[in-house]
């Protein structure tokens, strides 16, 4: 996840004429929340009483004195390092501390009131579906009533997941963004000015699990769609005599022995994004860049107007990050990432593009998925957790709200203010180096222009000859 805290604002007290300052939180290039000093300062205090305190990131002091314009600017970068080293530790963002404070601070900065609502999510192929919830329900809990709304076993449930999307009138579609669980669907899709839809799609890359997916007749249905959606805006390259074969068995409702022929296609199962520019093989070369599986593609127009492929593995990308150029009329976002082109031959490829906090979202998830695979683990699955206690959230105002850890798949809504203290929950183990996620490791990065913490990539690590 890409955590910054760009900027923040003057806000005042609601029942006085004083005022605080409040930090503006953006996840994965999208506001979030706007949040307190000392609501991060009690989010850190939960923090510790889950693991030791070594384990957790050094909070920025307290001062006891009005902040002058620079000590202000310091603070925001040093909450800012702290929220991003607290959202890339898989031990601490993985907590129910830590996402039930991303929901009730995306709640309390909405504005919006708790209530019952009617919830519309669509299928690929513009099915939709409506289900009732309360707003300041997580993705996951969607996710789940969705499933049970299709008949989808609930072991199915986290290979897929729910996306934002743009559908233009002409039926083509932009992926925003993939909605994770620390924010409410609901709140997410009013953040955007432009009309968006919420959609099911599958959230794996290796094709290799549609195999245990298409014995459920539900989730084959749910492939079945979504390939069939990818092959009509021709995200999906085949020959025309596959395109018969593909048609005739679309018309006999063959839907596994279409997929048995879509899974071998170039591209099956890619996320592709808007056209943009690149530096590869020249700077400024317009191409479409694709992500799935183990690679990031580039399809580059030359001269001439010919077509030419560039396949990045992920395995030999050795660190990549986002850089936000601010020397331009527009902000402009860039993705670059150092490449094993050849033995002892690393070189940086950037591919400029509004989309590319997607693109890094993408590879950070087939590295998480090749890391899981290296050491046998599975998609997770839906667990159901113990009441081992209450985790407390600070509203702005000092009055505290208690988040207690839910008996099914993710953490109940706030309950009544309190004035006690949270319950400490059991310690954790703390993950072994094979488990953590690659952009656990941060190292700071100062340029002109406004640039995310390098990413270290841990599945580079194990790369040899014999694969160049």
């Amino acid at each position: 996840m890409h955590f910054s805290i760009p900027d923040c604002q003057e806000l005042k007290e609601d029942s006085s004429s004083s005022s605080y300052t409040g930090y503006n939180i953006h996840i994965n290039g999208l506001y979030h929340c706007t949040v307190r000093y000392r609501q991060l300062h009690n989010l850190h205090e939960q923090l510790k009483r889950i693991h030791d305190p070594p384990n957790v990131p050094v909070f920025p002091p307290k001062k006891f004195l009005p902040l002058s314009s620079h000590q202000l600017e310091e603070r925001r970068c040093h909450l800012e390092k702290y929220i991003q080293i607290v959202g890339q530790t898989p031990h601490l963002a993985n907590t129910d501390v830590f996402t039930g404070f991303l929901l009730s601070a995306q709640l309390e900065s909405s504005g919006e009131k708790n209530k019952e609502i009617s919830l519309e999510v669509f299928l690929m192929n513009n099915l939709k579906l409506t289900v009732t919830c309360n707003v300041n329900e997580s993705s996951s809990q969607i996710l789940e009533k969705i499933c049970g709304k299709l008949s989808l076993p609930i072991t199915y449930m986290y290979y897929f997941a729910l996306f934002l999307i743009n559908r233009d009138d002409d039926g083509d579609i932009t992926i925003l963004r993939k909605l994770q669980d620390f924010e409410s669907p609901y709140i997410s899709q009013k953040t955007y000015k432009d009309p968006t839809t919420l959609v099911i799609r599958k959230s794996y890359w290796d094709p290799v699990y549609d195999e245990e997916l298409m014995g459920d007749k539900i989730a084959l249905n749910l492939l079945y769609t979504q390939t069939l959606a990818e092959m009509e805006r021709g995200w999906i390259l085949c020959t025309r005599d596959t395109q018969a074969q593909l048609a005739s068995l679309q018309a006999r409702g063959a839907k596994k022995q279409y997929l048995e022929i879509a899974r071998n296609l170039k591209y099956y199962g890619y996320t592709q994004f808007l056209p943009c520019t690149c530096n590869y093989p020249d700077p400024g070369t317009a191409c479409v860049v694709s992500a799935g599986y183990k690679e990031l593609c580039l399809r580059v127009k030359l001269d001439g107007g010919d077509t030419r492929e560039g396949a990045f593995k992920v395995t030999r990308m050795k660190c990549w990050r986002i850089t936000i150029h601010n020397d331009t009329e527009e902000p402009q976002l860039e993705l670059s990432f150092e490449y094993l082109i050849a033995k002892e031959q690393l070189q940086w490829i950037r591919i400029f593009s509004d989309q590319a906090i997607l693109m890094s979202v993408c590879l950070q998830s087939m590295v998480d998925e090749l890391l899981l695979k290296k050491v046998g683990a599975k998609i997770k699955q839906p667990t159901i957790k113990a009441k081992n206690g209450c985790y407390n959230y600070m509203k702005r105002d000092g009055s505290n709200h208690q988040i207690s850890v839910s008996q099914s798949s993710s953490f109940d809504c706030l309950t009544s203010p309190t004035n006690g203290h949270a319950n400490s929950p059991t310690r954790s183990h703390e993950p072994s180096l094979s488990m953590r996620k690659l952009s656990e490791k941060l190292t700071s990065v100062s340029l002109k222009n406004k640039t995310q913490p390098l990413v270290e990539n841990d599945a580079f690590e194990g790369i040899g000859d014999e694969d160049l």
